[in-house]
Order: C-alpha cells, then sequence, then structure tokens
C-alpha cells in the first residue's frame, strides 16, 4: 500500500470521527434518558422532581431509599457493564477481524461462569466472593485461549475456533456441577449464568467502577493503535508499530473489561456481540468504533433490563433473557451471512481455476 492511499485513508478516518460525534452525543443522551426512565419507573413511582430532589438531597426518606438504595446501583452497575461489554466487543472483533470474536461466544465469560459455579456449589461462596472467582476465572481462561491460538502468530480463525471449543468443555463442566448440586444453589447458579442485576448494590458498583474506568482509559489509549493494526500486519510494522505488543496489550485490555463486567453482572449474553456492529453501522464507519459501541452496549443493558423488570410484572426476568431473544436471531442471521458470503468465495475461486 503507497503513502498515497494511507494518506487517504487517514483523512477518510478523520472524517468519519467527526460525523461520529452527533451519533455519540445522541447515544449517551439516550443512555441518559433510559437510565432515568429506570429510577422514576416502578412498584413505587418516583416522580421527576423527586429523582431531582434525591440527587440534591431534599426529598423525602422513601424516595431516598428506593433511588439511592435499590435503584441507583442497579442502574450504575448496568450501565458500566454494558460499557464494559460493548467495548471489550468491538477491541476484539476489530483486532481479530471477525465478527465472531466477541467475549461471550470465544470462551471468556464461560471461564467466568464456570469459576462462578464452582465458587457456589464446590466452595459455597456467596456475594463478591463470586464475582472475584468469575473475574479471576476469565482471566485464566483467556491466557490459555490465548497460548492455544499462538502459531508463530494470532490468527482471528484459530482463535475463533479454540476459544468455541474451550466455551463447549466449560459448558459441560457448569452442566456438571449443576446436576450433582442441591436445589437452591443450583437454582443460584442458574441465575448467575442468565446474567441478572436484581441485588445489585453500591459494593459491585464501586467495585466495576474502580476496576472499570482505568479499563476504558487504556483502550481509549490504544484506539490508535487499533485502527493501525485494522490496516493489517504488515502495513502497521511499516508504520512502526510493535505489533505483537499493540495486540497483547488490546487483547489484555479486551479481557479485563470482559471479565469485570461479567464479574459484576454475569454473562449477559450477546451484548458485546450485537454492539460493535451497530455502532459501525450508525456512525458509518469500518473502524473499531470504541465510544459508540461502548455506549450501544450500555443502552442495550439498560433497555433489557427495563423491559426485563416491567414488561412481565408480577414476574421479574433476569436481564440475560431479554438479550438472549434479541442477540440470539442476530447471532443466526450472522452465520447465515457468513456462509453465503464463504459458499460464493469458494464458488468465484473454482470458476477462476477453470
Amino acid at each position: 500500500m503507497t503513502a498515497v492511499s494511507v494518506r487517504t485513508r487517514s483523512v477518510r478516518g478523520a472524517v468519519r470521527r467527526r460525523r461520529a460525534r452527533p451519533v455519540v452525543v445522541v447515544l449517551a443522551l439516550a443512555v441518559l434518558l433510559t437510565a432515568v426512565a429506570l429510577l422514576v419507573v416502578g412498584d413505587f413511582v418516583v416522580p421527576l422532581p423527586e429523582v431531582i430532589g434525591v440527587i440534591t438531597g431534599r426529598a423525602d426518606w422513601k424516595s431516598q431509599l428506593f433511588v439511592l438504595d435499590i435503584r441507583l446501583p442497579r442502574v450504575l452497575t448496568g450501565l458500566l457493564a454494558g460499557l464494559g461489554f460493548g467495548m471489550s466487543g468491538a477491541i476484539f472483533q476489530s483486532l481479530v477481524r471477525n465478527p465472531l470474536a466477541s467475549p461471550d461466544v470465544i470462551g471468556i465469560t464461560s471461564g467466568a461462569s464456570a469459576a462462578a459455579a464452582t465458587c457456589i456449589v464446590a466452595l459455597g461462596l456467596g456475594g463478591m466472593a463470586v464475582s472475584a472467582g468469575a473475574l479471576a476465572g476469565a482471566l485464566v481462561t483467556a491466557v490459555a485461549i490465548y497460548l492455544l491460538s499462538w502459531r508463530g502468530g494470532l490468527s482471528g480463525q484459530r482463535l475463533v475456533l479454540v476459544g468455541i471449543g474451550a466455551t463447549a468443555l466449560l459448558s459441560s463442566l457448569v452442566s456438571y456441577l449443576m446436576t450433582s448440586a442441591a436445589v437452591w444453589d443450583a437454582q443460584q447458579v442458574l441465575i448467575w449464568l442468565t446474567g441478572s442485576l436484581s441485588g445489585r448494590t453500591w459494593t459491585h458498583t464501586t467495585t466495576l467502577a474502580c476496576c472499570l474506568v482505568p479499563l476504558a482509559l487504556a483502550a481509549a489509549a490504544l484506539a490508535r493503535p487499533l485502527n493501525v493494526l485494522c490496516l493489517g500486519d504488515d502495513l502497521a510494522r511499516g508504520l512502526g508499530l510493535w505489533v505483537e505488543r499493540s495486540r497483547l496489550a488490546l487483547l489484555l485490555t479486551g479481557v479485563g473489561l470482559a471479565a469485570t463486567a461479567t464479574a459484576a453482572a454475569g454473562p449477559v449474553a450477546f451484548v458485546a456481540l450485537v454492539s460493535a456492529p451497530v455502532a459501525r453501522r450508525l456512525v458509518r464507519d469500518g473502524g473499531p468504533a470504541l465510544a459508540a459501541s461502548a455506549l450501544v452496549g450500555a443502552l442495550v443493558t439498560l433497555v433489557s433490563d427495563f423491559v426485563a423488570e416491567h414488561a412481565f410484572t408480577p414476574v421479574e426476568l433476569p436481564v440475560g433473557v431479554v438479550t438472549g431473544v434479541v442477540g440470539g436471531p442476530y447471532l443466526l442471521v450472522l452465520l447465515v451471512t457468513a456462509n453465503r458470503a464463504g459458499t460464493s468465495a469458494s464458488r468465484r475461486g473454482s470458476r477462476l481455476l477453470r
């Protein structure tokens, strides 16, 4: 690739980023409005002036109880977890250049799920101990998948295949633990595996924020190397980028984002898979679109939590049920599209050989 074409791509990238700013602002406003709706609506309705009064310290004790102690930690945990899932999915899909390379497909969240199930069933732990175990399980699984995928370099197809195999193995472990667990423990494991924001406290919120903010800042700092890597390894080396070091730093950041989000909210299905493609279509950019992907992830998580909490009253569903209903068909469409693209490419290749 010539220097002129590289310069042309950089100019186009600058134009696209300028176009993306209004989309990012609109997404941020949508996230804010959804969060406010979650604070207002419920069995005990808190009017918007009362919510503002709670924030300023001028509301009655009931409003403070429902907003500050019950709803706000849940909303902030869902918002932060959605940001983590969305940004992690964007990093993995852009880095590996594969739309299937999201944490819930390549085994990261499966490692967290297996570790959490082990903590609940085998060790009898609960609360933040389960979250810490899930975080450790996700990190160990990510290291194992990376080492098994390395063959003188990292291939996106190999990473996805190894991740799918690891997911199958870890799912078998979870199934074994579920069949051997007591009824109460199995119920707790099932709720955690689905992904739920119910019962989240300020401990979950503050711990998630302390872990997620440095990782998000690291992802923002690595956005430019990620853009360069999207051009290909050879061109990235020609531009003076340390390819393997940058890729490793991005993988560690993406794993950390997915692991901390999973530890706080459980393996909320398909948020990481859906967020980046939707964000790229909104901003009309073929790049990573980290900020837009993070906001789409937060919006999907909060809207799904609103639907899960209020659409089926008096029954409250885990948020992962709603995201699964939305993300499952999307995954099938993605697989069918990839299959058609591969079939058409093979047909073109066979025609050329003839």
